[in-house]
């Protein structure tokens, strides 16, 4: 993995001649595995991890989103589209084009997890209040917590086979370690802030509602911790906006969506969409007609970043927990409360059964597109929770196109089990 670090820039460097005309290049090689001691590297390696798991989240978020009927596939499989096995939600069944995904979380959490032990050894402060390493323990916390929530198992570092549940207890962990890091230093409220937010939302998927509940509580409802994108590159475009941007691509679309007719409805800001649709597109051999295309507003550009934790998703583990114990009206008001703040008509089901159909479509709205709805429909699927989806969502539904057997997580990769011998190589 430290080659891997190298690799992406801690551990390697260019020198170009002074001379005017001379453009050799001297490559000194690797530097010394050492030099990951020096605390000037600590922020280049928490920063690497917070980089890979951008890198993950960027394709979980973007594949995720069609199998769940976040957005519809349009029809493409090449550059940034989306395969045929995933427009019908059978991920199971193609692995060979999740690898990405899945060797970028790895990546995440073995270089936030190891930096954090290292840090422990190599920085005379130690870990505590430590920037650094507060840093790398709750990125590694998202990476583990990513896996938990998409992967239908796991292997880490080489081992056998870990469930999914074993990883968000993982996550769990590396949130309590970055929470106990941060300790009350100021200047580290905000990761902090982030941490409860992640360990609440494992939690709620582990069953622990009483710790989910108590973590939320010191989520305030304003607060957001997002992942970051760039427009310089390529491979840090967000990539929800870009496949679906309609110039260059039309990958996805929010048509045939229950975000479609929704946003029509109510201008709900949560779940902008427009029409795009140009006259003449030669693309598709109509001159003179107006082909429409709707794509996402949400996020808007090539930059745009794509949140990781928020106060309101706390506030919907609260309401959640309310529906569970029966109590749907104090549920629709914390829904209603953030409702209102937006211009939108309250909530009013006349049945519990009703009130978790609403909440389910709620949850939808608020997380959209931020790669959360997969681990979603598999927790409430798992726990046969009350209420219904969208049809447009439904598996084996004609409105939704996906196939009745809908993978509600993904493989390990093959790649992953031709390399790693403590795993078999069928599933």
């Amino acid at each position: 993995m430290m080659q891997h670090l190298k690799r992406f820039g801690l551990a390697s460097a260019y020198i170009l001649a002074a001379s005017a005309c001379n453009f050799d290049v001297t490559n000194p090689g690797p530097t010394d595995d050492a030099f990951l001691d020096n605390p000037e590297a600590h922020q280049a390696v928490a920063n690497g991890s917070a980089r890979m798991l951008f890198d993950a989240l960027n394709e979980v978020a973007y594949t995720t989103s069609a199998v769940t009927r976040e957005t519809f596939p349009a029809g493409s499989t090449s550059s940034f589209g989306i395969s045929i096995n995933q427009q019908a939600g059978l991920l199971i069944y193609d692995d060979e084009h999740i690898y990405d995904g899945w060797q970028s979380v790895q990546q995440s959490r073995y270089i936030g997890e190891s930096g954090f032990a290292r840090f422990g050894e190599t920085y005379e402060g130690g870990t505590a209040g430590y920037k650094p390493a507060v840093e790398a323990a709750l990125y590694a916390a998202y990476a583990n917590r990513l896996i938990g929530e998409n992967w239908c198992e796991a292997a880490v570092d080489g081992g056998p086979i870990v469930s999914r549940t074993e990883m968000l207890q993982r996550a769990e962990t590396w949130f309590t370690t970055a929470i106990d890091a941060a300790g009350s230093v100021a200047t580290l409220a905000a990761q902090k802030t982030a941490a409860y937010a992640g360990r609440a939302s494992v939690r709620a998927h582990l069953g622990n509602w009483a710790g989910a509940l108590s973590d939320a509580a010191q989520v305030p409802t304003g607060f957001a911790f997002d992942a970051r994108y760039e427009e310089a590159q390529q491979n840090e475009f967000n990539r929800i906006y870009f496949a679906g941007a309609d110039q260059p691509y039309r990958a996805v679309t929010v048509w045939n969506t229950p975000y479609e007719a929704y946003f029509t409805a109510t201008d709900d800001p949560r779940v902008p969409w427009t029409d795009t649709g140009l006259l003449g597109d030669a693309s598709v051999g109509v001159v003179g007609a107006r082909v429409s295309f709707f794509r996402q507003l949400k996020h808007a550009d090539r930059g745009s970043d794509i949140r990781l934790s928020s106060g309101y998703e706390m506030r919907l583990i609260e309401a959640e927990k309310l529906l569970m114990d029966g109590t749907y009206t104090e549920a629709m008001n914390i829904l209603n409360a953030r409702r209102a703040d937006l211009g939108l008509a309250d909530l009013a089901p006349a049945s519990l059964a009703e009130a978790w159909t609403l909440f389910k479509r709620e949850r939808g709205i608020e997380l959209w597109l931020e790669g959360r709805r997969l681990g979603d429909l598999y927790r409430w699927d798992a726990n046969n929770t009350p209420g219904t989806l969208d049809l447009r969502e439904t598996a084996g539904a004609a409105e939704s196109y996906l196939d009745a057997g809908q993978s509600l997580c993904y493989p390990i990769p093959k790649a992953e089990r031709e390399a790693n011998p403590n795993i078999p190589l069928q599933p």
